[in-house]
């Protein structure tokens, strides 16, 4: 039972200024208008908030009618992770193909562009970018959302990044420190560990968050990982010798010298939340340096926020958690705050005037640049209608099911007439199979509506019984459906799941002219008559391909 405090009360006014928590709907709820009014100061935006840009930024409107000075956040990556965009894709390519681009003018004007955007809406704290070094190409929670497996490429891109963002007001996040790039573990579900020493740390981790921070990043997000060379008994976002030790050190003394705000991963991820649960885990993120708790992805009520709010409060009392270090956490929260009003109104962005050029083409110039095409002989640009067979992976949580993905939708509009069906790796792909599926038809999320002479809903979601792929069953069903038409094989991360590399080996047998896109990490060779490297799956990126598949 939740134990209520004075709403005046300095004490619980701060402790209200430190989460960072999400709620349900487009439209604010009453518990959190009330909230605002008693000290919050940030809410966290996902999905599920999200209809349109002019609703967005009525809602934002409506939750700074109540508090001005309002943090307005948001986990808007571009690419695979889009809210923005949630239920059409993005239309901006994720960090992995502006790593492949590898022109850090190209990644800020970007990110200036995905700044633009937001700031119109009224988000000015953006979650991103990810300064994670992919160095574990198995990683099941990174992979595109990082700009690559070089750490000095990572940094050069993060840096930009983060310049970018911030020329149009909105504070960047760089994440997720120390590093989760090396892990074969989603923090989602379980604590990853990263066995790496100090000096590996030092050498790959660490670089992107150094340049970050040069760049002038204001705020950066721990990660839920253990990483014994730091910290052998708690993770990042509860270690003080991680968060106080090392990021918030003076460089002369061996640290990075943030001075900027410290905001945790979503704390009821399972790394926290099934070990410490979210109150403890709150408690010690605070004590340990971090400045605001985010909460909401999964947990997103009044009773979550009254839990955490009196957890602090409470450990204030006990002795557990420094009055001072609530209050300096607090602080910077407001002075971040002060920083967004200042910066936003230099972009003339909270008057609704245009502070920064709009460059709506910007996303689609990266796409097309990112694409690596390897050719198996002569290719000639595709005239008829195709058959795309999208081999589909389920989706981590940080991407989510509801986006839908591919190359289907864009090549319908170039080939129109053109079919799909999704093939998952068993039992449980359903969603992810139909968030690709619903890229064939009318963009709609979680499969939905295809086009006349489409699919319907995707066409087939064709798994094996028992998580077991029935390789050959899938296969046939390609043959059969696919009839006299070319087959677009879309792949998402093949070197990661052997039953889509198998189910790819027997479709090449069968059709070798098959074309095939891979949208995830490239890290298996390319095969097909046409091999086609997205390096992501955001629509953007699947309009390049069909571009190129069609000639067009």
């Amino acid at each position: 039972m939740t134990t209520l405090v004075h709403p005046a009360d300095t004490l619980t006014r701060d402790a209200l200024t430190v989460l960072q928590p999400g709620f349900t709907g487009t439209s604010a709820p009453d518990w959190l208008l009330r909230r605002l009014g008693e000290g919050l100061a940030s809410v966290g935006l996902f999905g599920r908030n999200i209809a349109s840009p002019d609703q967005l930024a009525a809602l934002t409107a409506e939750l700074r009618a109540e508090r001005e000075d309002l943090l307005v956040a948001i986990d808007e990556e571009g690419g695979d992770v889009t809210r923005l965009e949630v239920r059409g894709g993005s239309s901006f390519p994720g960090n992995l193909a502006l790593g492949a681009v590898d022109d850090t003018g190209l990644t800020r004007d970007v990110a200036r562009e995905l700044g633009r955007r937001l700031a119109e809406c009224g988000v000015n704290l953006n979650w991103a970018p990810s300064a994670d070094v992919n160095s574990n190409p198995s990683n099941p929670v990174i992979g595109v959302r990082s700009f690559g497996a070089d750490p000095q490429l990572v940094a050069r891109h993060t840096a930009a990044y983060v310049e970018g963002l911030q020329s149009a007001g909105v504070a960047a996040c760089a994440k997720h420190f120390p590093g989760h790039g090396d892990t074969a573990v989603d923090s989602h579900h379980d604590l990853p560990r990263i066995a790496a020493d100090l000096r590996t740390l030092q050498e790959r981790e660490l670089v992107p968050f150094r340049a970050a921070i040069t760049a002038g990043t204001k705020a950066v997000m721990s990660a839920h990982i253990l990483l014994p060379a730091l910290d052998g008994t708690l993770p990042a976002t509860l270690s003080r010798d991680v968060l106080t030790g090392l990021l918030r050190a003076p460089v002369a003394e061996g640290g990075l010298g943030f001075d900027g705000l410290i905001v945790t991963d979503g704390m009821e991820m399972r790394a926290i939340s099934a070990t410490y649960g979210i109150e403890r885990g709150s408690v010690l993120a605070i004590a340990a340096g971090a400045d605001a708790i985010c909460v909401g992805g999964g947990l997103a009520d009044e009773a979550t926020v009254l839990r955490l709010r009196d957890a602090l409060v409470r450990a204030v009392r006990d002795g557990e958690l420094s009055e001072k270090r609530l209050a300096d956490a607090a602080a910077r929260v407001r002075a971040l705050a002060r920083w967004t009003r200042s910066a936003g109104a230099a972009q003339g962005t909270l008057s609704g005037e245009r502070g920064v050029a709009p460059a709506p083409e910007a996303g689609l110039v990266a796409a097309r640049r990112a694409l690596r095409v390897t050719r198996n002989g002569a290719y000639e640009p595709l005239r008829a209608p195709a058959y795309v067979a999208a081999f589909t992976p389920v989706a981590n949580i940080a991407v989510g099911d509801e986006t839908p993905w591919g190359v289907a939708a864009e090549l319908a509009r170039l080939l129109p007439g053109t079919e799909t069906g999704a093939y998952g790796g068993g039992a449980g792909t359903g969603g992810g199979a139909a968030g690709a599926a619903g890229a064939a038809g009318a963009g709609t999320a979680g499969g939905g509506v295809a086009e006349a002479g489409g699919a319907g809903a995707g066409g087939p979601v064709s798994g094996g019984a028992g998580g077991v792929p029935d390789v050959s069953g899938q296969i046939a069903e390609v043959l059969r459906a696919a009839g006299e038409r070319r087959i677009v094989a879309v792949v998402r991360d093949a070197h990661r799941h052997a039953w889509m590399a198998g189910a790819l080996d027997a479709l090449l047998d069968a059709r070798p002219d098959t074309i095939v896109v891979e949208m995830g990490l490239p890290q298996a060779p390319p095969r097909g008559a046409l091999h086609i490297a997205t390096h992501g799956a955001a629509r953007v990126c699947g309009r390049a391909a069909a571009e190129v598949i069609a000639g067009g």
